[in-house]
Formats: structure tokens, C-alpha cells, sequence
């Protein structure tokens, strides 16, 4: 239960972060709104997270990097945002990173 209290955590994130996007643009109050609903959220699913016995180290580092990883591909698909030639390898490196943390957390 703990892994999905962290993926509502990323996915949460990663909500907020595009509503910014829209609300940056103009979009009103309801974008405003999303934002704050979502990273609300996704603090409430951390802490669940954490609570549930998930390590701080693991389930930042995981929180994060699939956040980052997730907002670049989302922007590209929703607003049409750059994803570089060096971009692609980096989110490659992120989500090795991920995993590389999660298997050293194991031993």
C-alpha cells in the first residue's frame, strides 16, 4: 500500500506542476485552485508513504526524479515543449538513478 501512496504522491506532483503551467498562462482561478489541491495532495500520499515505512531517502528521491521525469514528457504531449536529443538520455539516467536507489535500499 505504501508504493501506492507514492505514486499518488508523484502523480499528485506532477498534476500541480502542469496546472502551474496553465495557470501561468492565464488560465483563472480554477488552474490556481488545481495547483494548490495537488501539491496538498501529494504531500497527504508522502507522508502516507512515509508513515507506511518507506525510507525519506527512497521515497524523495523516487518522488522527485519521476516527477521531473514525468512533467518533461507531459509538457512535450500538452504544450508542445522541447524534449532535446539530450533530454531523452537524461530522463534514461533518471530513472536508472531511481532504480539504482531503490536496489541499494534493499541491502
Amino acid at each position: 500500500m505504501t508504493w501506492i501512496f507514492l505514486a499518488g504522491a508523484i502523480v499528485s506532483e506532477v498534476a500541480a506542476t502542469l496546472s502551474l503551467r496553465m495557470a501561468s498562462q492565464g488560465g483563472g482561478n480554477k488552474w490556481f485552485t488545481a495547483v494548490i489541491t495537488g501539491y496538498l495532495t501529494a504531500f497527504v500520499f508522502l507522508t502516507l508513504a512515509l508513515g507506511g515505512g518507506v525510507a525519506l531517502g527512497v521515497a524523495y528521491g523516487i518522488w522527485a526524479a519521476s516527477g521531473v521525469a514525468l512533467t518533461a514528457l507531459a509538457s512535450r504531449v500538452l504544450f508542445k515543449e522541447p524534449l532535446t536529443k539530450v533530454m531523452g538520455p537524461a530522463i534514461g539516467l533518471i530513472v536508472s538513478g531511481v532504480l539504482l536507489i531503490e536496489l541499494g535500499a534493499a541491502h
